[in-house]
């Protein structure tokens, strides 16, 4: 084998190298990408199980639907914290939709109707707020992340245990 033919194996060598490395960095962000899925699924899931959570759920939940902000001033103190507390997870969860961390269809499935229905419960209260306090950017990743879930238009969706009914896992 003469001098040209090892360098031109070599550039071809070379060659492959950098395109092996290429492939290989892909699928390394592409793993990451998953990686942080599922790490904001499971972090999301974990965000709804603590006693906050729950009380704020029943606390919101005894309010009308669509109430106005009489309604809601009504309810007490404790309306607004709950609220708040709610409002403020909710606001990280759309930002992080937003910034393409977690996926809205995760969002969507996992607690879309239940956010849809505490806006709703809310949404009188915080324009009020906004404008007493003037603040208009409270709760404003929680208003952006429930007109996308209302854009989805989950409401006419049969509930999972209906739609999925025949569900097999794909291991099985």
């Amino acid at each position: 084998m003469d001098l040209q033919t090892l360098a031109n194996l070599s550039q071809i060598v070379g060659v492959a190298a950098v395109i092996a490395t290429l492939v290989f960095g892909l699928l390394q962000v592409r793993q990451f990408r998953v990686q942080r899925r599922d790490a904001a699924g499971a972090e999301l899931v974990r965000s709804f199980q603590d006693t906050e959570f729950i009380r704020a759920y029943q606390v919101l939940g005894a309010l009308p639907e669509n109430a106005t902000a009489e309604e809601f001033r009504a309810a007490g103190p404790e309306a607004e914290k709950a609220a708040l507390a709610l409002g403020m997870r909710y606001e990280l969860i759309g930002l992080l939709v937003f910034r393409e961390i977690m996926p809205l269809s995760l969002v969507a499935q996992s607690t879309g109707s239940v956010a849809i229905q505490f806006w709703g419960r809310m949404r009188a209260w915080v324009a009020e707020k906004r404008e007493a306090d003037g603040q208009p950017h409270l709760l404003e990743w929680f208003q952006w992340l429930i007109e996308q879930l209302e854009k989805r238009g989950r409401r006419g969706e049969p509930p999972a245990f209906t739609l999925y009914r025949d569900w097999r896992p794909p291991s099985e």
